[in-house]
């Protein structure tokens, strides 16, 4: 009974491990082409030099609502440092709704629409929102958030980015 038991909790200490590995590798962000509201069109790459958060989001997505001030508030607090942030409206999100919850909210960050789905399926097929990755200056995800971050650790984060070197 007692070696199964201790097979067990190394099986499970395995599994955490790898699970852990797999969420803190680094992996090359995918190579997208935004489509902002308004503007010229842009892409991964190009927002490469700054630590960037891409989040995916639906104005009918409460969460995503209920989130967006303390997005506001990082990017007013971080962006003078080299932070930036792309929010990409979902699919089934309408233009028009977008445009307007965008100037109501005064929103100070990059919005773009997904309306092909490209950028959604660039980034692992994100359906779930709010979604969010944060890209090092590299280009490289350094982290995914499915739901809300916890803000403290979020910020904690972002510092190490912004202080690594380019």
């Amino acid at each position: 009974m007692k070696a199964k038991l201790i097979v067990a909790v190394a099986l499970v200490a395995i599994a955490a491990g790898a699970s852990f590995a797999l969420h803190t590798r680094k992996s090359d962000a995918p190579e997208v082409r935004f489509t902002p509201l308004s503007g010229r069109h842009y892409t991964t790459s190009e927002l490469r030099g700054k630590v960037v958060l891409v989040n995916f989001w639906a104005t009918s997505c409460v969460a995503c609502v209920e989130e967006m001030p303390k997005m506001v508030d990082a990017w007013k607090k971080l962006s003078p440092r080299g932070y930036d942030m792309v929010a990409v409206a979902m699919s089934y999100d309408h233009p028009d709704l977008v445009a307007e919850f965008t100037q109501k909210r005064a929103l100070p960050f990059k919005v773009a629409l997904d309306s092909d789905g490209a950028v959604a399926k660039g980034f692992g097929g994100v359906r779930g929102t709010p979604t969010s990755f944060l890209l090092d200056k590299r280009g490289r995800i350094v982290q995914q958030y499915l739901g809300e971050p916890d803000w403290a650790e979020f910020h904690a984060l972002v510092e190490r980015a912004l202080a690594e070197a380019a």
